[in-house]
């Protein structure tokens, strides 16, 4: 069969399928190195992991939409209004304490990692029959959505989206041991399925399994096997950031052509993969540098600025990027789907 690249085979397997292999593997190999790196968390762990990646690649978005003219004309109410929207949600929801804040906003951004999933699967089954499509949704639902449940209904783990305690939990045993017994049915349904119609029809998706099998391993070693804060970090990033930057650069400004990108055409090639780059890493050190100063005040802090009774405003303000982000990606993917 014809194999359903987003961009190229070559590009795809590096930038956005591999990302979960290695991610998973160099957590299985690595394991002593990472608890040093653990017991020694460093400014720059903090740098690469989270800056550089996990909110780098909420900027990416814009070169989808607010920085390209014709996307930007063609949804303008949209992008305009929802900024304004996430921020005035933001103002409501920190009127009710921060606790309320961060738990939404967690699952929001739990909505949000789950449909990245599900999008890199439906756009890698794109030229499929869709008669058979709700066991792919069952497949990737059931990868992602099991390692939250058991996440809400373990014992505490080591590690938090944003902040602790923002997720209900309820501990329930019981339920967890006949959701894991459904997981791992449905898992072995899935490679069983896989296996019989490799053999029966000589043919195979790589991209699309590589994405489901991908996300089965970094979510349920991420979440369930591990309870290690760094490997979560590591998982939960790498495996959703990098992906993410690949797919908006390889299909919104390598593949198309130059003179339907405008100012954009100077990100194309080598060069500009680097200056691509470097937007976003400043940019994402502009906000985080700003989080710092006026909220959280643990790698970098100005006396006064930080002032706790301006919390109300300076959190829903410096979130807007991220919670447009999240919103946002229900509607420029759908045309892809």
């Amino acid at each position: 069969m014809t194999q359903p690249w987003i961009h190229k085979a070559k590009t795809d397997s590096i930038f956005i399928l591999a990302p979960s292999f290695i991610v998973v593997a160099i957590v299985f190999i690595g394991q002593k190195w990472l608890t040093t790196i653990e017991e020694n968390y460093s400014f720059y762990t903090w740098l690469f992991l989270i800056v550089f990646i996990d909110v780098a690649h909420v900027y990416a978005t814009l070169f989808k939409t607010y920085f390209v003219k014709s996307a930007f004309e063609q949804r303008k109410k949209l992008l305009i209004a929802l900024p304004i929207l996430c921020f005035v949600i933001g103002m409501i929801l920190f009127s009710f304490g921060s606790a309320v804040f961060w738990s939404v906003l967690a699952y929001v951004a739990v909505f949000h990692f789950v449909r990245q999933q599900y999008g890199f699967m439906r756009l890698y089954s794109r030229f499929e029959n869709k008669t058979h499509a709700w066991i792919d949704n069952l497949i990737i639902y059931t990868a992602t959505l099991y390692p939250m449940i058991y996440w809400f209904l373990s014992s505490k783990r080591k590690f938090n989206w944003f902040v602790e305690n923002e997720f209900l939990r309820l501990e329930s045993p019981k339920a967890l041991h006949v959701l894991t017994y459904a997981y791992f049915f449905i898992i072995g349904f899935y490679i069983i399925r896989l296996v019989y119609f490799a053999i029966k029809t000589k043919s195979f998706n790589i991209p699309k399994n590589a994405i489901i099998i991908g996300t089965i391993l970094s979510w349920y070693f991420g979440i369930v096997y591990f309870n290690n804060d760094l490997v979560f970090t590591l998982l939960n990033v790498v495996s959703h950031g990098i992906p993410y930057m690949a797919l908006i650069y390889l299909n919104e400004i390598d593949k198309k052509p130059v003179e339907e990108l405008g100012a954009l055409r100077y990100l194309k090639h080598f060069k500009g993969i680097v200056i691509f780059i470097l937007i976003l890493v400043l940019i994402a050190f502009a906000e985080e540098y700003l989080w710092e100063i006026l909220v959280w005040n643990e790698q970098f802090s100005i006396a006064n600025l930080a002032d706790a009774k301006w919390q109300f405003l300076w959190v829903p303000l410096l979130t807007i990027p991220q919670f447009t982000h999240y919103l946002l990606d229900g509607f420029i993917w759908k045309s892809k789907k």
